[in-house]
């Protein structure tokens, strides 16, 4: 075993042959895979590990750790060959990648291995990612940890790139060393901007960075730069670095053609011994500082533990109440953190912020980038609220998804949803992210109707992993339920029942009191319906609804929201039968009641108009769903 310790460049040039070579043995093996790409970032990655990264694999959550991030994910050959050097995963194990049931993955994933924070398949997602845990440690956690982020050159054509940068520009963030590992070659030929380093760094200067040109192959040049980017102070530093794809072997350097492809067997033989062949050379990565033994963590910021349910003495709106159980929160929880996209006047996080502007931060109109920097700042343990317009988290949808993948955890809020926001237009509402944050893998969707729900369903969010979300309503509306009144997730509330009803009203946010207007009027006419508010949309209440649709027989739904994937269909798939956990298993059911489902949602375009008026030509107002109910039991 060769050990490596300090920068000697003789010992970092063999370590980064190795990191090519098991960079090829490992995709040739697996039959797929990005070893080019691997290839042109191995002497940056060497000099790194050998030298400047602080990281204890053996305590990977350790606080005072370093963070890598591989925005460049496919590139991850190389990142799981540096495990390997560091010793975190054997030389078996590396030749594992991309088989079932290994932890090396095609692209790096968190929680299955311990040393990667976040998932990074999506170019144009890591710097984001990173100035969120940049953030935490210069402002939050006051540690003195960096963060570094391997970007490729394709992915800078991505805007989220440079909403990142210009981001870590504003907050200072000099604990933020980016470096652009620049080979030129994309997936299908020649990146827009190619071997122009002076174009990537007049554009990083331009947002703020301090730029170091370099040549990613000169050790020396690689090592001079890290000592220099570390001396920098209020600026985020971007490291350009001029690289060859598939560096180290004539048949791929500079080749175009070759990106996610593996050498062949017979290649890779003869490419590892122009390389000089295998080795097993170790890296003794330098540990980070101990923690003193009274932690610095969170410093200056404190809470009661105790969470006060604000309380409402008239009508308000949802989005309000969010604001004042964040604020009750972060009196609570010391760990609770707020991003909002510049709507916080509307989002009502201006209430979090009046109170603790120490732990709000502003991304300005760039939701993707709120997004990304709440997941970075959930890796490093905080409780991320981020929020905006319902609208606009579809620009974010890709981080979301991503996020999940991650095995993340954000709670993300959406104001001004559906299109009983009035006069604004259609731009303005959302009418599909309920559909959309269903999808995501492993959510909760959240929409409250009243603010004393809203405030407690707030509280139940600061507790939940993976990702979360509340639908907030723009307008006023009158208060449901009483402060201690519980709602638990995957809960429901049924407001009327009786023996009579001849169906079930389902509603939630604007739509259960227009639900509500429907009973009274109902009512008055002899007609009695139940009255269910489904304010946990995903999970859902399945036995409340099972009992409405054996007792009652017809269910209709009434959402601000199109009818595709919304309360509707989350209603209708608590009525299906689940697929088999197993080959062979038999499908229950047979007793299962199948109640009949009658979807009331927006169907057609909205236009301006006043709320009411809105809801009344969508169809969703009181007198459409009376009407409904009377056309069913005629």
């Amino acid at each position: 075993m060769v050990e490596v310790q300090a920068l000697a460049v003789e010992k970092v040039t063999e370590l980064a042959r190795q990191l090519r070579v098991d960079s090829i043995r490992s995709t040739t093996e697996a039959g797929s895979g990005h070893p080019t790409s691997s290839m042109s970032a191995a002497d940056l990655m060497a000099v790194l590990m050998t030298k400047y990264l602080r990281y204890d694999f053996e305590r990977p959550d350790y606080a005072y750790n370093d963070r890598l991030i591989f925005s460049k994910g496919h590139a991850c050959p190389l990142l799981y060959s540096m495990y390997k050097a560091a010793g975190a995963v054997t030389d078996k194990e590396l030749m594992s990648l991309r088989k079932m049931g290994s932890r090396l993955e095609g692209h790096p994933v968190p929680k299955i291995i311990p040393w990667v924070d976040v998932a990074t398949g999506s170019l144009g997602q890591g710097l984001a990612l990173g100035v969120g845990m940049a953030i935490n440690g210069k402002f939050l956690d006051k540690l003195d940890y960096r963060v570094w982020v391997l970007l490729g050159d394709s992915e800078m054509a991505e805007g989220s790139v440079w909403e990142a940068l210009a981001c870590a520009s504003h907050y200072k963030l000099d604990n933020m060393i980016a470096i652009l590992d620049m080979n030129r070659l994309g997936q299908r030929g020649e990146t827009a901007l190619g071997w122009n380093s002076a174009a990537y760094a007049e554009r990083a200067k331009a947002f703020g960075c301090h730029v170091i040109e370099i040549n990613g192959h000169d050790i020396a040049q690689i090592d001079n730069a890290y000592k220099a980017a570390l001396a920098v102070t209020g600026q985020p530093v971007l490291i350009v670095a001029k690289t060859e794809k598939g560096h180290g072997i004539p048949l791929t350097a500079n080749q175009d053609n070759w990106h996610g492809k593996p050498l062949s067997a017979e290649q890779a033989a003869e490419a590892i011994k122009i390389l000089g062949g295998t080795s097993d050379i170790s890296v003794k990565v330098a540990m980070p500082p101990e923690m003193p033994s009274k932690p610095q963590l969170s410093a200056g910021i404190t809470g009661s533990g105790k969470f006060i349910v604000p309380s409402y003495s008239g009508p308000a709106a949802t989005r309000e109440a969010y604001g004042d159980a964040l604020k009750a929160l972060g009196t609570a929880y010391s760990d609770v953190v707020v991003v909002d996209a510049e709507v916080s006047n509307s989002t009502y996080s201006e209430k979090f912020a009046k109170a603790f502007l120490d732990r709000y931060f502003e991304m300005y109109i760039a939701e993707q980038l709120m997004v990304g920097v709440g997941l970075g700042l959930g890796t490093r343990g905080k409780k991320a609220f981020a929020s905006t317009f319902a609208a606009f988290l579809s620009r974010a949808y890709d981080f979301i998804r991503m996020g999940a993948i991650s095995r993340g955890t954000i709670k993300l809020c959406g104001s001004h949803a559906g299109c009983s926001i009035g006069a604004d237009g259609p731009s303005q509402m959302a009418l599909e992210d309920i559909a959309m944050m269903r999808a995501v893998h492993g959510s909760t969707v959240l929409y409250p109707s009243d603010a004393v729900s809203a405030a407690h369903l707030v509280e139940k969010m600061y507790a939940l992993d993976g990702i979360s979300y509340m639908r907030t309503t723009r307008e006023k509306t009158k208060i449901l339920y009483k402060d201690t009144d519980e709602f638990p997730i995957g809960g429901s509330k049924v407001l009327y029942s009786s023996k009579d009803d001849v169906c079930t009203l389902i509603g939630a946010g604007i739509t259960l009191h227009e639900c509500v207007k429907a009973y009274e009027e109902l009512k008055s006419q002899g007609i009695h319906v139940r009255v269910i508010d489904l304010y946990s949309v995903k999970p859902i209440d399945v036995k409340t609804l099972e009992a409405a649709a054996r007792e009652t027989g017809t269910l209709v739904v009434v959402e601000d929201h199109w009818p595709e994937g919304g309360l509707g269909d989350a209603v209708l798939d608590a009525f299906s039968i689940k697929a088999p956990p197993a080959r062979g298993a038999k499908l229950g059911g047979k007793d299962k009641v199948v109640p009949k489902v009658v979807k009331i949602a927006v169907r057609e375009m909205p236009g301006s108009a006043s709320p009411h008026e809105l809801m009344d030509a969508a169809g969703i107002s009181s007198p459409h769903i009376v009407a409904t109910v009377k056309g069913l039991i005629d």
